[in-house]
């Protein structure tokens, strides 16, 4: 009995010990389970008195050093530290400053391996002020009627000039610049709906909005303007007086932007009437500027460089903004680029020569040289919102035209839709559009929380734009010949011909998810090691020392409990995570938490297997960041499941995208694992998947249940494309298809009768409209029928018939 109890008591004192261990990730409790597992070994062993007084001792002096602070800084943190000095790769100053950059989000909470997924449910619920909702409803609506995207892209290959003054007097250029400037100033959220809802009936006339209000003039003045900048500009940008553009990418320096050879020098000269004014003459080269054909106002990124030390400072001054009207002498602009038969205007920029006074500069003279961080600070904000929207906009288009259309269209004698080759990719459409959906509403609550989220703008943006070509991809194979004819009639080719676009820009994709998403993911989102970096290049030897200490040894600490987790959460499949208990998500949280210990892990395993030269293993880094996004994207569809109400309907949706999401996540983490080395890749194959790999992508019959849904009307169809443009009436392609979803739904079971008399031998015409006529000759329908069903054939034929033209010029 007595031994008994000594076992039960032993067990219960190390689960309390590991539980802290595993949960709590303290250096202080790992060594108390170290303790009492080596005094119960000793205890119940046979080890002579002499052994057992040196292992006591060994331990001690063991707990002794690492227990003590003063110690184990002196024995064991400082010579790690000069270590961590030589080893830690050179970092230029432009990758200093975009790690720097932003802040951290929910991505922190993911690269720490036990999310709190109680904060991310009370992040509060997206909504819209009334003047806001007033503005999409009226506004923004009026605006979608007023677009015809092949007038704009096929025949003018520009905004109607009404357009334009539309866009200018009813503010759409004004929309992230506060009232006192005369502009609108509304959240992230409606800028976000706003993009997405012009997106979903024009790409060209979305982007002309979103550029002003994203990186550009008007958000850095907003953030780094003088006073006098901002009373000059904003109003003026506000009410489209001045159009907008900004001038980073040139011919040499794309991805790269840090390379921009663009240069200015300080120096005096004329400007205007103003005689010998300190100043920068600039020469530049820039291309693929949106706006820039038609700009006003550049803003223009370079490298200022003071020979003379005019200013009292260095000779290289770094990466510099600046405003310049595209009046002055020797900017040149107005040619254009011609991007996939887009219409939004983009085109190349010029300056020679052109001399600008010094309160040209972004913020006057203490921004000098900081161009590089300012840009970094205001994409992450202005990527998690632009590309995003747009992308969301044209995959809601596609999920609700190609359901339509699924169901609408026959072969076979039924419904296109109702054959499992095309239930795949319908069912692809809605689980893609679903997820990508719910990453732009979280990350734009982000923004208006005031974060600066760079790693999840990143992973939006990749994601977004990724998901959304294969959603065209698929929207086009679902509609076949009615995609690939180009005309008034066609509502998707002009999204097919220029979804590279969108995945070319700001921050190319293979650039993105290779390099970006993880490799500036696990230095700044890591609880740690960005502050061991940090501290290896502190002056002052005692404060480096120890703030080293306390990162180091936290690092160890946290490995130790992802090792745990890791292990524990793989052997139970999460079940043992306390989570939310939602009956509908709480396994999906369990599953993300495990995976995110994982994750946690690797992580570490990774930079320790590649040190300095991970950023060169760009195949490692690229399927460490879908991990990371994987479980973004998935905290964000269970996020939008919960703000919704936990929707029975929008089940299906959710399954499909959290099954998708973790098979990813699994998938990934074996892609990493297999090419580890061999002295990481076994253990830590045990700690991950201690029972193989056992997740499989959504079932064939999930894939059916969300492939029905997507072609009925109903709540999960209308909430999956909630906020896009619909016409009214039925005289526009989209607007018809429509009418012929529901003409067909509702004269189904009429037009059955038909079919089964034309079956039995008693009608005899061969033509549907024959047929019709003949049925309701004799008497198989009434009038009224045939009436349903004569209209419910013109609407079919209408939707399924392609575009020609006497000639194409």
């Amino acid at each position: 009995m007595g031994e008994t109890m000594s076992i039960v008591m032993f067990v219960t004192v190390l689960a309390v010990c590991l539980g802290l261990a595993i949960f709590r990730a303290s250096i202080q409790s790992w060594l108390l389970a170290v303790v009492v597992l080596v005094f119960w070994v000793a205890s119940e062993s046979r080890i002579s008195p002499g052994a057992l007084q040196i292992s006591y001792l060994v331990l001690g002096t063991i707990i002794a050093i690492l227990g003590v602070p003063q110690l184990r800084r002196r024995l064991v943190s400082r010579p790690m530290l000069g270590l961590f000095r030589r080893l830690l790769p050179p970092i230029s100053a432009t990758e200093q400053e975009a790690l720097e950059a932003g802040t951290v989000w929910w991505e922190g909470d993911l690269f720490n391996g036990l999310p709190d997924w109680d904060k991310l449910l009370a992040i509060p619920k997206p909504s819209l002020s009334a003047a806001e909702l007033s503005f999409l409803d009226h506004e923004v609506t009026q605006l979608c009627a007023m677009l015809d995207d092949w007038d704009i892209t096929g025949q003018r290959h520009d905004l109607p000039p009404e357009v334009w003054q539309f866009l200018k007097e009813r503010g759409f250029f004004g929309i992230i610049i506060p009232k006192e400037y005369g502009g609108l100033q509304f959240s992230a959220q409606a800028h976000s709906a706003i993009v997405a809802k012009v997106a979903s009936r024009s790409w060209s006339a979305a982007v002309t909005v979103m550029v002003p209000n994203s990186l550009g003039p008007a958000e850095l003045l907003l953030h780094y303007g003088t006073d006098e900048q901002k009373q000059r500009y904003l109003r003026r940008l506000a009410v489209g007086a001045e159009v907008p553009c900004f001038a980073l990418t040139g011919p040499f320096a794309g991805s790269d932007a840090g390379a921009i050879p663009d240069l200015g020098v300080v120096c005096r000269g004329d400007f205007g009437a103003r005689k010998n004014v300190l100043g920068i003459r600039l020469n530049w080269e820039k291309r693929y500027i949106t706006l820039a054909p038609v700009a006003t106002l550049l803003g223009l990124a370079f490298k200022l460089h003071d020979p003379e030390r005019l200013l009292g400072g260095e000779v290289e001054l770094g990466i510099t903004l600046a405003l310049i009207p595209t009046d002055t002498p020797g900017v040149e602009i107005g040619r254009r680029h011609d991007p996939l038969g887009a219409a939004f205007l983009n085109g190349p920029t010029v300056g020679r020569d052109v001399f600008i006074p010094l309160e040209q500069i972004i913020g006057g003279v203490e921004q000098v040289g900081r161009g590089w961080r300012m840009l970094m600070e205001c994409l992450a904000a202005g990527r998690a919102i632009s590309l995003p929207s747009s992308a969301t906009g044209g995959m809601q288009l596609a999920a609700r035209t190609s359901g339509a259309y699924a169901r609408v269209r026959k072969q076979f004698k039924l419904p296109i839709g109702k054959f499992e080759g095309i239930e795949e990719p319908l069912a692809r459409i809605a689980g893609h559009t679903y997820l990508v959906d719910s990453a732009r509403r979280l990350t734009a609550s982000a923004v208006d929380l005031g974060e600066k989220p760079a790693v999840v703008s990143a992973i939006v943006k990749y994601h977004a734009t990724e998901r959304a070509r294969m959603v065209i991809n698929d929207a086009m194979d679902v509609h076949g010949g009615k995609g690939i004819c180009l005309g008034p009639n066609n509502y998707l080719g002009r999204s097919y011909q220029q979804m590279p676009i969108a995945i070319t820009v700001e921050g190319a994709n293979i650039l993105t998810r290779s390099l970006m998403i993880f490799g500036q993911g696990v230095v700044r989102s890591h609880p740690y090691v960005l502050k061991e970096m940090s501290a290896t290049r502190l002056e002052d030897p005692e404060r480096a020392l120890m703030y080293f200490d306390l990162a180091l040894f936290g690092h160890i600490s946290f490995v130790l409990s992802n090792m745990a987790r890791s292990f524990l959460f793989g052997l139970t499949d999460g079940w043992v995570v306390p989570v939310p208990r939602q009956r509908e998500t709480f396994r999906y949280f369990q599953r993300l938490t495990r995976y995110a210990s994982a994750f946690a892990l690797m992580s570490d395993a990774v930079m320790l297997a590649f040190g300095g030269g991970l950023k060169r293993h760009e195949t490692i880094s690229g399927r460490m960041g879908d991990v990371l996004s994987q479980l973004y994207l998935a905290s964000a569809a269970l996020k939008r499941f919960e703000d919704d109400g936990r929707p029975a309907d929008d089940q299906p949706l959710l399954d499909w995208a959290l099954g998708d999401a973790l098979y990813r996540i699994q998938q990934a983490l074996d892609g990493v694992l297999a090419n580890l080395p061999g002295y990481l890749r076994w253990p830590l194959r045990v700690l991950v998947f201690p029972y193989g790999l056992h997740l499989r992508p959504p079932s064939d019959r999930l894939v059916h249940q969300l492939a029905q849904r997507l072609m009925q009307p109903g709540a999960m169809r209308d909430r999956l494309t909630a906020g896009m443009y619909l016409p009214a009436g039925e005289v526009e392609a989209v607007g018809a298809l429509e009418a012929a979803l529901e003409s067909t739904l509702r004269c189904e079971a009429v037009l059955q009768r038909v079919e089964a008399a034309a079956r039995e031998g008693r009608l005899t015409a061969h033509q549907e409209p024959e047929q019709i006529r003949e049925a309701q000759e004799k008497g198989v329908i009434s009038a009224d029928e045939r009436a349903l069903l004569e209209r419910d054939y013109a609407l079919r034929r209408r939707v399924i018939m392609v575009d020609d033209f006497a000639t194409l010029d």
